[in-house]
């Protein structure tokens, strides 16, 4: 691309013509601009799953303690909680912490629906300022909410933030190609993109306006368009539906019944440091693109699955000695979550058109939203049915 141009540069000069070059930007500050662009999009992402993971971690306390007068936590200040179904080995709450995972995936689910026909023509400022505002609301309603009612009431904020802010997050991407040939090796950038790459470093991440559209790009997309690009996706679509179904079947269908009594760890510290074990293998695996890329995402499908059966088996039979087994399981579940997650968004960036990626980001994210619902719907009557187990 850059030898066309000088050599069109080259005809003009043999012709007479004088042209003046286009200033460009040093190369220290292309490649500045770049890492702005991708700090910038990794702490967007950072802070908009925030409110989404800590209610998720905290299922197990917004079910199980209501607020008393005097006690300003959710958390049981007695060292030692009482059992709530002492009769099961499981040690259940008399809800599973599957309705904390409805009440927190459902709202973004409809907005993932709905994103595709229409969420594109409102400019992305007004979407990043609800999705704070209903962030904010969420802690707020439930730090001082006094029933596990109101709290689920916080947590669907949370969710309908989580939800907005991904969708128009992940849309977003498509105006910064340079964004994700900074993911992938210095080899793999092409150089012939240099101008596009350059030019879209010159925006700002947020605009007070949605970014201009190409001639062709989503929004003037046709239906039967639409749909076309949306079966090509499936091969995308498919493997990361089914990845999000086991893991969170494992996180709030198994993670509440995987209790240890042969610790000293509490039922409610056992189900928080599971959360964390797994956002933190989630984490680090959303960070890694540029130290590995992964084409095939049916392979972490067809493994979290083998996670799923693994842990399900235990729960059933309890065959493992300890906890730290689950532990390094959990911890790898979520480096096969978060895995599937970056490469399959990854691969849809590289290799859609420029006028279909904004669309096809959007249609994609339904993907785990689906798998979590399906999850959650699931784990309510297996919860019901273990815990009836004596």
């Amino acid at each position: 691309m850059g030898g066309c141009a000088g050599s069109r540069r080259r005809l003009s000069d043999s012709e007479g013509e004088e042209t003046v070059p286009e200033p460009r930007l040093p190369l220290l500050d292309h490649q500045g601009a770049h890492w702005k662009n991708a700090v910038g999009f990794w702490l967007l992402g950072l802070c908009n799953n925030f409110s989404y993971v800590v209610m998720l971690s905290a299922a197990h306390d917004i079910l199980s303690h209501e607020r008393t007068s005097g006690n300003q936590s959710h958390v049981d200040p007695g060292p030692a909680p009482i059992p709530h179904n002492s009769s099961s080995r499981f040690d259940c709450n008399s809800v599973s912490t599957a309705a904390v995972l409805l009440a927190d995936i459902l709202p973004t689910l409809v907005i993932k629906l709905l994103a595709p026909l229409g969420l594109h023509l409102l400019p992305y400022s007004p979407r990043v300022l609800v999705s704070g505002i209903c962030a904010a609301g969420s802690f707020i309603l439930v730090a001082f909410s006094h029933s596990v009612g109101t709290s689920l009431c916080g947590v669907v904020l949370a969710s309908i933030s989580s939800g907005l802010g991904e969708v128009t997050f992940l849309s977003l991407t498509a105006f910064y190609p340079s964004y994700f040939l900074l993911l992938t090796s210095p080899e793999a950038q092409d150089p012939g993109g240099e101008e596009e790459a350059e030019s879209s470093s010159r925006q700002p991440l947020i605009r007070t306006e949605a970014p201009e559209l190409k001639p062709g790009s989503s929004s003037s997309l046709s239906l039967q368009e639409r749909w076309t690009v949306f079966k090509g996706l499936l091969w995308y679509i498919v493997p990361l539906v089914v990845v999000y179904f086991a893991e969170y079947f494992i996180n709030q269908g198994l993670f509440e019944l995987l209790f240890f009594r042969n610790t000293s760890l509490s039922h409610a510290q056992q189900y928080r440091w599971y959360q964390m074990l797994y956002q933190a293998g989630v984490f680090a695996s959303r960070s890694s693109l540029r130290c590995c890329h992964i084409r095939f995402t049916w392979a972490l499908a067809l493994l979290q699955c083998l996670n799923l059966a693994f842990l399900l088996a235990d729960v059933w039979f309890g065959f493992l000695p300890s906890i730290y087994f689950v532990f390094l399981i959990i911890l790898y579940e979520g480096l096969l979550g978060g895995a599937a997650y970056v490469n399959t968004f990854h691969n849809i960036a590289l290799e859609t058109s420029d006028e279909h990626r904004e669309f096809a980001m959007a249609a994609t994210c339904i993907s785990d939203t689906l798998g979590i619902s399906l999850s959650g719907l699931l784990a309510l009557p297996l919860h019901d049915f273990l815990c009836q187990l004596s």
